[in-house]
């Protein structure tokens, strides 16, 4: 009787090697010392009852799947139009001329079965997103392809080890500088230039380089994908960390061409971490920008009613129309897996329920429960382990299906 009342919450056994990686924004795949190391364990999440018996197919059975809720057909007509509603009003918030692509493409290097290229293309007629592609060797058919995103401060070339491994898997592997990052910034600048652009948003209005630019970008970006003869189109997921998990559920929310999402430690409700006192840890990754702004304010002390003033100005309705909540079930019924730590400050745990929550009953309203998974690390701050990691992985080949022999398995 209990699963009419409470929803239920699994967790994925750990089915992978006991060591963790630690992943970072800049290094997904950064090994933690031998003193570090312990087993990840499986729990539940407060009062939510959870199970602890081994799955022998994790993708199909575990996870943190909510109970389904039974959504009256009445109502999905109205769901429907105020979803794509909400769409229309993201996408035409982020809308800009557009130019012609005029691709520039280049081969790196060759080794071990895998190519790597770097290319270029035109986001606007002001920015040229730069990116690099990884993928197996003389391919000679269409294949899936899956873009990684950094967090702040990162680049593409830190997402190389998670591309190398997609590769090996028979992906074609992309990953793309943010705006104000990697090589679209000066050399050694990190986040100094993405911080300072920020602040020139709250000052002219002009620009979005907190997440909404580069949701642009990413639309570009499948844009140039779709030419590719080496891409299936039709296949195309997307994984980021952090302000880059951020960006894929966006983005995913409202271009269905972006078939699987993998949000990691990204899916939050700012609205809840507004009004609950938890707003700080989020706002350090661009603290100095709104230090300033709060000095150009007057203001001896930053409290959360200057935080939605600044969110107003630089991201608009990233607390209300545009957040976690009303997000992520845009992204229904395609796959979709977010990856949070449970006591990660920059994603408050009540927050990512909430937006599981809004998830859960809008995939339960197309039949497709199984398609949307929550998977809670336990213990677990803002990083992803390698467990989780590997989850991510196999979430794609899952549902994306590369069909090309495992480069590992084939020399």
């Amino acid at each position: 009787m209990w699963r009419t009342r409470f929803a239920a919450l699994l967790i994925f056994p750990v089915l992978f090697s006991s060591d963790l990686f630690t992943v970072s924004p800049e290094n997904p795949l950064r090994r933690r010392g031998g003193a570090q190391r312990q087993r990840s364990r499986s729990a539940g999440v407060g009062l939510v009852p959870a199970f602890k018996t081994p799955l022998k197919s994790p993708l199909v059975q575990g996870g943190t799947l909510f109970s389904s809720s039974v959504v009256p057909q009445s109502g999905l007509k109205n769901s429907s139009e105020k979803h794509e509603s909400l769409r229309q009003a993201f996408l035409k918030l982020v809308d800009r001329p557009r130019v012609p692509l005029a691709p520039s493409v280049a081969r790196l290097s060759e080794s071990e079965g895998q190519e790597q290229w770097h290319f270029t293309f035109a986001a606007d007629a002001s920015q040229r997103v730069t990116g690099l592609l990884v993928k197996q060797s003389n391919l000679t058919t269409q294949q899936p392809a899956v873009i990684v995103l950094h967090g702040t401060g990162g680049n593409k070339e830190a997402q190389l080890p998670l591309l190398k491994e997609l590769a090996t898997k028979g992906f074609t592997a992309v990953a793309i500088d943010g705006r104000y990052h990697g090589e679209r910034a000066k050399k050694g600048a990190r986040s100094a230039e993405y911080v300072d652009a920020i602040l020139r948003t709250w000052r002219t209005g002009e620009e979005h380089p907190f997440l909404y630019d580069t949701v642009w970008d990413l639309m570009r970006l499948l844009d140039y994908l779709e030419t590719r003869k080496d891409v299936d189109r039709q296949r195309i997921g997307m994984i980021g960390f952090s302000k880059g998990g951020m960006e894929t559920y966006l983005a995913a929310a409202v271009d269905p061409r972006i078939a699987v999402a993998v949000p990691c430690i990204g899916v939050q409700s700012f609205r809840w971490a507004l009004e609950n006192g938890a707003w700080k840890s989020r706002v350090e990754t661009f603290q100095p920008a709104v230090d300033a702004a709060a000095r150009e304010a007057g203001l001896a002390e930053i409290t959360p009613d200057f935080v939605r003033r600044f969110y107003d100005r630089v991201a608009p309705g990233i607390y209300g129309q545009f957040d976690g909540p009303e997000m992520l079930p845009l992204i229904a019924p395609r796959p979709l897996l977010s990856i949070n730590g449970d006591s990660d400050p920059r994603t408050p745990r009540p927050g990512v329920l909430e937006c599981a929550d809004a998830a859960r009953k809008a995939y339960a309203a197309k039949n497709a429960e199984e398609r949307f998974v929550l998977q809670l690390q336990e213990n677990t701050g803002h990083k992803v382990t390698a467990p989780a990691l590997q989850l991510a992985i196999s979430w794609f080949e899952k549902w994306l299906k590369p069909s090309v022999t495992s480069a590992r398995n084939s020399h």
